[in-house]
């Protein structure tokens, strides 16, 4: 089984919302050797915030020299972020493996376990071989009868804030709500609540009572806001100066949760020192919760999927964007409550683009653009996938913020950069493209004075450069200079798939046009040159920023490339016209050593 198929296993299972139970855990769990009475935990649930509590936890726990665990769910872009090693996903090949293992037992099963009681089953088997020494557990639906229910007493049991939510299964009033979340107080445990509605806090503390179990309700008013922007906040706990990247008051209320938690912990016995909670705060990451993907434009996701996510979303929009009105993506389940949540974001609202989340259970995007535009009076427009949406609100030239489900975020995440280097590629093409012949003749001979004036270049052996297109510096004079002071010079021949090489013609009429019009080596006429022989790459480029960052062409030769050059400099040759504040950069991309344009040469951070 490979990691890829072990995932498609598990979610071919169905999830078991209207059998909650832990008999086919505890019986998955039993074959696996019971690996959950191994470990430590702190049980985390709650409508709100416990995935951000969770975070905070494992990262100061984790600062604190803990080998931590993070279990979570759902996933943002990788179905390995549910279990985590010390901030790693699960490895894929010990996903592949466990799970093999764990669909043999469940295959043999007359109750077939669900997809979550098989995430669950496998996680605390990866937890456990791992030699995790405490592990930050989110329950996924309720508490009492959640898989994640079936460890024994935890270290702390935590619940965070309580809303109506899943009553078809939990219950229609609060109190019932907090009684189901509150079945994973069990005796022996210590246990920490938010400082919510009082009809749930009173059965948080009569479960406590009953178990004869230490209560902490977080004190909000322990934590004294100090500063705020769209980087981070800082605010003051016990004398600490904290700082960390989540947004909102609303994370500043789950860390008053999180800080009562880890008081907890070290009057338990755990070592964790004022320097773990500062390093850890300010280390946490937690994608999709008010998380700013781009500053300039400014694109934010919000994961938030139910009203209350939406209400804390607008308080800090109202806190740090006041006066601001926004383009929303939005793409919403339809057996959520978005009709609130749509009405509590349309006074902040320009217009919206909707897309349809990536679940069975998803709001089709005409059915919620059409619901907005009848119902809100707002303009909205339905797209088919969510690149095209995320293209439609960057158009419309307003800040966006997109927002109504985590199924959405992930692929919010993969496109978002993707889309914003197009546009980012065409801007510097004209920018390029708007200079006169005589404007880059000049400009190319300024950069290739300063390619050879570089102390890096002038001791380089072999150097791989490029042979120009119309309006790209001309290199020419800098390919003469190498060639009269004996460089090897080599220029890269590509193939389909992505796959470039370096070759030396023998003269500099060994060339022919070669891929994407672009003269490259003949290559019965040239010599083949080992990536790890290259002394110094020149680097091409349609924009670049004053770290590095560079964009290409977008077929990403150079990028796959620059690896395999272990021993070489990366030189970025452009005009200063393709210079940007900030380049987009996605997951591959590889940045410069050294920048030159006409305005001169500089080493990048």
């Amino acid at each position: 089984m490979t990691a890829r198929e072990a995932v498609e296993y598990i979610e071919s299972c169905g999830w078991s919302e209207t059998r909650l139970g832990l008999d086919r855990t505890r019986e998955l769990l039993r074959a696996l050797g019971d690996p959950q009475k191994k470990l430590k935990f702190v049980h985390v649930a709650g409508s709100n915030g416990k995935g951000s509590t969770c975070a905070l936890l494992e990262a100061v726990l984790r600062a604190a020299g803990l080998r931590t665990g993070l279990y979570i769910s759902p996933y943002i872009q990788d179905f390995r972020e549910r279990i985590q090693i010390c901030g790693e996903p699960i490895a894929p090949e010990r996903l592949a493996a466990i799970t093999e293992r764990v669909r043999d037992i469940a295959e043999a099963m007359d109750d077939h376990p669900s997809q979550f009681e098989l995430v669950t089953a496998v996680a605390m088997q990866y937890f456990w071989e791992q030699n995790c020494g405490i592990v930050a557990l989110e329950v996924g639906l309720g508490g009492e009868l959640d898989s994640t229910n079936a460890i024994d007493a935890p270290e702390a049991a935590v619940i965070t804030n309580i809303g109506l939510e899943h009553t078809e299964y939990l219950g229609s009033t609060l109190a019932e709500i907090a009684s189901a979340k509150a079945g994973i107080i069990k005796s022996g445990c210590s246990a920490v609540c938010y400082d919510g509605a009082a009809e749930a806090t009173r059965v948080i503390k009569s479960v406590c009572r009953e178990h004869s179990v230490p209560l902490r309700v977080a004190d909000f008013a322990a934590v004294h806001p100090l500063a705020h922007s769209l980087q981070g906040q800082r605010f003051e706990w016990q004398g600490l100066t904290l700082e960390m990247p989540l947004l909102g008051a609303h994370q500043l209320k789950n860390a008053a949760v999180a800080l009562e938690t880890l008081d907890v912990l070290r009057s338990r016995g755990w070592s964790i020192s004022d320097e773990a909670i500062e390093r850890g705060f300010r280390s946490v990451s937690w994608p999709a919760r008010f998380e700013v993907l781009s500053r300039d434009p400014l694109f934010i996701l919000d994961g938030g999927h139910n009203p209350q996510c939406a209400e804390a979303l607008c308080a800090v929009l109202r806190e740090y964007l006041p006066q601001e009105r926004f383009t929303f993506l939005v793409g919403v389940l339809a057996d959520k409550d978005y009709p609130n949540m749509l009405a509590r974001l349309a006074p902040f609202a320009e217009s919206f683009v909707c897309a349809t989340p990536a679940s069975a259970r998803a709001l089709r995007a005409e059915d919620a653009a059409g619901y907005i535009r009848v119902a809100l009076g707002l303009p909205a427009e339905a797209f088919k996938s969510t690149e095209d949406a995320i293209s439609a609100a960057l158009e419309r030239g307003r800040p966006i913020v997109a927002f109504g489900s985590l199924y959405m975020a992930g692929c919010i995440r993969s496109e978002l950069p993707r889309v914003l280097k197009s546009r980012q590629r065409k801007t510097c093409l004209a920018a390029r493209r708007a200079l006169t012949r005589t404007e880059r003749a000049e400009r190319s001979r300024r950069i290739c004075a300063e390619l050879a004036a570089l102390p890096e270049v002038k001791s380089a052996r072999v150097i791989l450069s490029y042979l120009a297109t119309e309006d790209e510096a001309d290199l020419a004079a800098f390919h003469a200079w190498a060639r009269a002071n004996g460089k090897t010079l080599a220029y890269p021949v590509s193939y389909s798939g992505g796959i470039m090489s370096a070759f030396a013609p023998e003269s500099p009429e060994a060339l022919e046009t070669g891929a994407y019009g672009i003269r490259a080596p003949v290559v019965s006429r040239s010599a083949a040159v080992a990536p790890e022989d290259i002394d110094a790459v020149i680097v091409p480029c349609v924009g670049f920023d004053a770290d590095g960052a560079r964009i290409g062409h977008g077929a990403g030769y150079y990028d796959r490339y620059l690896p395999q050059c272990k021993n070489a400099v990366a030189v970025l040759a452009a005009f200063e016209a393709q210079r940007v504040p900030r380049a987009v950069q996605t997951e591959h991309d590889r940045r410069a050593d050294i920048v030159v344009t006409e305005a001169g040469a500089c080493k990048t951070s």
